[in-house]
């Protein structure tokens, strides 16, 4: 589980206006950050298939949200992905 305060700097790091909690950069951010963390548990944790099943969902939910973004706005997309490190 992402910690509250790692969690308010990602949504810090990633608004695009004052307040913002629902764009889909921050979304996105969020979910990267949720997946980073869940991936470290299960290298400990091999066995634990419920939780790798919640990670291929939030997996699922960013590739929607980055596929809509692409869709939408695709400079907007590049840059997300360049900031968050998702393509390599």
């Amino acid at each position: 589980m992402i910690q509250k305060e790692k969690k308010t700097q990602v949504i810090l790091d990633n608004a695009t206006h004052e307040g913002d909690t629902g764009s889909p950069e921050v979304q996105i951010a969020i979910l990267t950050a949720r997946i980073q963390e869940l991936t470290e548990h299960l290298r400990t944790h091999t066995q634990d298939n419920h939780s790798r099943r919640g990670l291929l969902k939030m997996v699922g939910k960013r590739r929607s949200l980055l596929d809509y973004l692409a869709k939408k706005d695709i400079n907007r997309y590049r840059a997300i992905i360049a900031k968050l490190g998702i393509r390599k």
